[in-house]
């Protein structure tokens, strides 16, 4: 069965998407609609409505056409921050109904108060009804628009017509005792088994139909090549030692982590049921914050980054032309980074050196560096060199708040002292960090393991008040001109 399954491409998610985006906007017009006839049927007692459910004055009235317009927008902004249109192929039906009851309760009570509570009414009981009638409205719609995309999806997973393209890491008996319990499963998971990989000195060859694509030190590039979406590690309880470092490669790649548990794990808790049907695994979580807060987060980091664009650009324009005639050479400097799950982009950053100042390699900087112009050396220490990367914010390849994005060389320096470095990589990277609050630029590789631990505690504590508490540092910085 998960031979013939059909992988998922990012069309297939955007079309999904779109689906559940397209029925989101109907059933909220429909409930609007239902509130609206509620309204005038039973609690105004309208004349023109007693003799027809839907008459002219209905199309003419401004509050009913403004409301068929704000009112699906809203909800369409609620359901985007709650998480509602993400990766629709993971969606089940109790978590559908589960997430729209409540969080159509927090924008019921919100309507209730920007729209209903002023409006002229002969009891407070109509209050009440009008708060119900626009809850139930609602929630019926949306439930009704939604359970039969989302039993469609998972008939078609549990038919596996479709499914998650899954490498076992782990070649042991332990894997193909899993992949057959996974396989003898009256409802398909959704693992469609591509290849497995070799741990340590274990041998590794072809098993139940699933080949060996290489070792643990390949995972990246195989993980890339083959569009891996699960991974699910088999390892021995005597090879625990390993899992750390196979997690810590794993990090930053976007794959969903799960775990098959031994009987410790079983006995210590560990193991919790997210399927009445499915085989018995430990998932490591991605998710650092709610979806609400990684919306919002994201929402802030466009709306802040227009606004700096906008207002800044007297200084940005009289950056440039200090920078211009302090050296010679482009008011710029582009450098290749690595961003979220370890993809490249190109950092913009005003140039504060001369040009030429890497001509021998790779160097990190250092507070009486040479090779650091007059005019760099006010930029760097108040951060304004790092201006342009409001753009990078703009486009998504980085954030206001986030760990610093690093060079490729420096990166694979790093992860030979600190293998979970990787860790950073399931955030975008930041114009500002916690590190880079705490420790500033870093001279040399062991600064750089030394700030690392900052940026992990920020990932750890990962929240929208942590990240406006480094914007306020970072501010108070540049305001004192104090940045290392």
């Amino acid at each position: 069965m998960a031979a013939t399954a059909k992988p998922i491409t990012s069309l297939d998610r955007r079309w999904a998407s779109a689906r559940y985006v397209l029925g989101d906007v109907l059933a909220s017009a429909v409930a609007w609609m239902t509130l609206y006839l509620f309204r005038k049927h039973y609690l105004e007692f309208a004349p023109a409505f007693q003799n027809a459910w839907f008459p002219e004055e209905m199309w003419l009235d401004d509050n009913f056409r403004y409301g068929l317009m704000f009112v699906p927008t809203f909800w369409l902004g609620l359901y985007g921050l709650a998480g509602m249109h993400n990766d629709p192929y993971r969606r089940h039906r109790s978590l559908e109904v589960g997430q729209v009851l409540w969080t159509n309760l927090l924008g019921a009570l919100t309507l209730f108060f920007v729209l209903i509570l002023d409006d002229a009414i002969s009891s407070y009981t109509q209050y009440y009804q009008s708060l119900l009638v626009l809850y139930a409205a609602q929630s019926t719609a949306v439930i009704a628009f939604r359970l039969p995309l989302t039993t469609r999806t998972v008939k078609r997973v549990h038919r596996g017509e479709v499914a998650f393209n899954t490498l076992i890491v782990g070649c042991n008996e332990q894997a193909v005792s899993t992949v057959r319990e996974i396989r003898s499963l009256r409802r398909n998971p959704g693992f469609r088994f591509v290849g497995s990989i070799q741990v340590g000195e274990e041998g590794c060859e072809t098993f139940e139909g699933i080949p060996c694509l290489g070792s643990t030190g390949q995972m990246a590039d195989i993980i890339a090549e083959h569009s891996i979406e699960e991974v699910i590690l088999a390892v021995r309880s005597s090879e625990h030692g390993e899992l750390e470092a196979i997690i810590n490669r794993l990090e930053g790649t976007g794959v969903g982590i799960k775990i098959i548990p031994d009987i410790y794990d079983i006995l210590s808790g560990l193991v919790r049921m997210q399927s009445l049907f499915g085989a018995p695994l430990i998932a490591i979580r991605k998710e650092i914050m709610p979806s609400w807060q990684v919306a919002v987060k994201r929402g802030m980091d466009i709306v802040i980054s227009l606004f700096a664009l906008f207002v800044l650009t007297p200084l940005l324009l009289g950056i440039a032309l200090a920078v211009k005639l302090s050296s010679k050479g482009p008011v710029l400097f582009h450098q290749e980074r690595v961003g979220r799950w370890g993809a490249p982009f190109m950092i913009h950053k005003f140039r504060s050196m001369y040009v030429g100042s890497e001509r021998n390699g790779p160097q990190l900087s250092s507070d009486h560096d040479p090779r650091i112009t007059p005019v760099g050396r006010v930029l760097r220490k108040t951060r304004m060199d790092e201006l342009p990367q409001f753009f990078n914010v703009l486009i998504g390849e980085m954030s206001l708040v986030g760990p610093r994005p690093e060079r490729q060389h420096y990166i694979d320096l790093i992860a030979q002292k600190a293998a979970h470095y990787h860790h950073l990589h399931k955030v975008r990277p930041g114009i500002t960090s916690w590190g880079q609050v705490k420790y500033g630029y870093a001279e040399n590789v062991d600064e750089m393991v030394q700030r690392l631990r900052f940026d992990l505690i920020y990932l750890e504590n990962m929240s929208l008040a942590l990240d406006l508490k480094i914007l306020t540092y970072t501010v108070w910085i540049v305001l004192r001109g104090r940045g290392k």
